[in-house]
């Protein structure tokens, strides 16, 4: 079963560079009107080259990639390529708050709000749950399993990140994934880059996780960042992350796969607060200008591996990465 609504909106504001919107549901139409549709904001420049997906939201309480998805709708120029932005890729789990961060039997809440003043004015940006709704989707099964036969506990049915490459007609988890894998086959994506956050304490916190067929390509990222004052780590994909994007994506299409991780206080354990803006070592604004660049190093490194590039105008300038205040004014 599939609950149909209408889907939540969110406050974005799109700047000169958004040449075309459309919605998930143009990939999949079974997702039209249901609360498993989002926008989906394009970037085509002038002149052809790589042709890129940004995906934030897959987990819409990992704040610091969907902020950075906002900058690139709101701020962002592509001159060269295309740019495709999906900045709330399970928009049914931006509908829900949960007391704890990764606990399933956690109580359900409202989901909670980030308000800031920007350029244009007063701000909201919603932060939501790891999962699809509950509400939105049947009743989670005793166990998951993957189209691979892997099996995960059966709350998993309602993570994005563990149902890739999804399913036509499964669930609405299983359906949006396979929105996002249309999209990718028919807009001949060459490079996903799924931003994600972790605890600050885990193994994940700043690491670049590559599909085994760029770990190249990622690897020379790595370096150049280190240049940046930016250290993030590598993994490649094992074959044991089934249903998780930097495998799924690599695999099942031709486009190179890429998953960014920053450090998420609000992730660690026994946090209860929903999210953290000023902490003094991982605040908002330094996670965010990490996935920023970590996304713009390898965007650079296209045309040496798809033969193709991407070039971009008005990328904001470090400095406006230095507080809170100035951070939040980069928003249109």
């Amino acid at each position: 079963m599939v609950c149909i609504a209408a889907p939540l909106s969110h406050d974005v504001r799109p700047g000169y560079g958004v040449t075309d919107v459309k919605w998930l549901s143009d990939y999949h139409q079974a997702l039209k009107g249901t609360w498993g549709d989002t926008r989906v904001y394009i970037l085509e420049g002038e002149e052809p080259g790589a042709n890129v997906l940004l995906l934030s939201g897959t987990h819409t309480n990992e704040i610091a990639g969907i902020f950075t998805a906002m900058i690139f709708i709101e701020k962002i120029v592509v001159k060269k390529g295309k740019l495709i932005v999906v900045p709330w890729a399970n928009n049914s789990a931006a509908t829900w708050g949960t007391v704890s961060y990764d606990n399933p039997e956690s109580k359900m809440t409202q989901p909670n709000y980030i308000t800031f003043t920007s350029q244009s004015g007063p701000r909201s940006v919603v932060v939501g749950s790891r999962r699809t709704n509950p509400l939105h989707q049947e009743t989670d099964p005793a166990t998951y399993t993957h189209v691979s036969g892997v099996q995960f506990p059966g709350y998993e049915s309602r993570n994005l990140d563990r149902v890739h490459p999804g399913r036509a007609d499964g669930n609405l988890t299983e359906q949006i994934s396979y929105a996002l894998f249309e999209l990718v086959r028919k807009e001949k994506i060459d490079m996903v880059v799924d931003l994600h956050e972790a605890g600050t304490s885990s193994r994940l916190a700043n690491m670049l996780v590559c599909n085994p067929k760029n770990l190249e390509m990622g690897a020379m990222a790595v370096l150049d960042l280190e240049f940046e004052d930016i250290q993030m780590k590598l993994e490649h994909s094992s074959e044991e992350f089934r249903g998780l994007s930097h495998r799924e994506f690599g695999d099942h299409t031709d486009a190179l796969s890429f998953l960014i991780e920053t450090p998420n206080p609000s992730q660690d354990q026994n946090v209860k607060q929903p999210y953290t803006l000023d902490h003094p070592k991982f605040p908002l604004w330094k996670r965010v200008y990490t996935h920023l660049r970590t996304f713009i190093v390898l965007c650079n490194y296209l045309d040496d591996f798809v033969g193709r590039g991407i070039v971009f105008e008005n990328i904001p300038e470090s400095d406006a990465f230095e507080s809170s205040a100035k951070f939040f004014m980069i928003y249109n």
